[in-house]
């Protein structure tokens, strides 16, 4: 039996760096494109492309000659960044996933895993704090709150027409905020658990006594660690699971309680300033009946066990990134 040949876009963004590893560890032949390598380790790729899925003919490159494509490459970020950049987010994530599936479907790949996102879920169903748990079905009658979340749930309805009409058995996993090392921590892309955990690792080294927190922090996620979204896609990909299913834990936090969490992990105390800021939808959490209905399983890393996984490796980055600036900040004498 021949090695399964496996595509990996957005392999140079945190998910993709992490499953292109798990997939090489299953004992796959792996391709990776993205616009750039990895930013904070080497790839596990038997193949890297540096690519911008935006052209149609680097599209049909990267998907050439392989089995399965897993779907991961988008124009994205925190709260921060998805809210600000509606048009370039519309655009640059349609052009990837139009490309792609129609790529994959002139060469002739006959399995595909697109993946989604919790935030195609309609705004007016995630107005309390205390949120109802998602389920699949929510998604319709539509009013996603953003550009990113509209381009989501776009793309899955095109797989779900590249299946009907073209045969290729597309599988679509919806995201709830995903989190881990040798991901995005700084500079406006990162998502909350890497802010926060950014946000309190400087505040330890600096002797900071207080962190700030945009709106009133009672704002509420579930927050999915690393390791059980690379087990939920694998599974899913070898399922006969078509419809869009959802991917995260569901205990729901506020992101007050995420930055307590955080702060005892550091060993630290920490006042909250509340400021203004981008809040997205008032409540977010996942429904995981049809999770595990579909696959006998669903996610098992706590989120302390993950926050402390997560946080040991973004306070090493801010305690390198700190010993550095005092080097390039002095001024000359």
């Amino acid at each position: 039996m021949s090695m399964q040949r496996t595509l990996v876009t957005g392999a140079g963004g945190f998910i993709g760096h992490h499953l292109v590893t798990a997939l090489k560890t299953d004992g796959r032949w792996v391709r990776g494109v993205d616009l750039v390598e990895p930013q904070y380790g080497a790839t596990d790729a038997d193949d890297f492309l540096v690519a911008d899925l935006r052209d149609p003919a680097a599209a049909r490159a990267a998907t050439r000659g392989v089995d399965e494509v897993y779907a991961l490459a988008a124009d994205m970020g925190g709260m921060g960044y998805i809210s600000s950049h509606h048009a370039l987010i519309l655009h640059n994530n349609a052009l990837i996933n139009l490309n792609t599936l129609e790529a994959a479907r002139q060469n002739g790949v006959p399995r595909y895993l697109y993946t989604s996102s919790a935030c195609v879920y309609p705004e007016f169903k995630q107005t309390d704090a205390a949120v109802t748990p998602l389920r699949e079905d929510d998604a319709y009658p539509a009013q996603p709150q953003d550009a990113y979340g509209w381009e989501k749930l776009i793309s899955e309805r095109l797989c779900m027409h590249y299946r009907e009409d073209y045969g290729i058995e597309t599988r679509v996993v919806r995201f709830h905020n995903i989190f881990g090392p040798l991901g995005t921590w700084d500079g406006g892309r990162e998502k909350a658990p890497a802010a926060m955990c950014r946000k309190v690792a400087i505040a330890k080294l600096t002797g900071q006594r207080e962190i700030e927190i945009w709106g009133d922090g009672e704002q509420t996620r579930s927050f999915c660690y690393i390791d059980d979204c690379l087990e939920g896609i694998r599974r899913l990909m070898a399922s006969d699971h078509r419809e869009p299913i959802n991917l995260g834990q569901d205990r729901l936090v506020t992101i007050n309680q995420l930055a307590d969490i955080v702060a005892a992990i550091a060993g630290v105390a920490l006042d909250k300033r509340h400021v203004p800021g981008p809040q997205g939808v008032r409540g977010r959490n996942s429904d995981n009946t049809t999770l595990r209905e579909v696959l006998g399983w669903e996610p098992r890393v706590s989120l302390e066990e993950g926050l402390a996984r997560t946080y040991g490796w973004i306070e090493r980055q801010v305690r390198a990134q700190l010993a550095v600036a005092p080097a390039v900040a002095a001024p000359a004498r």
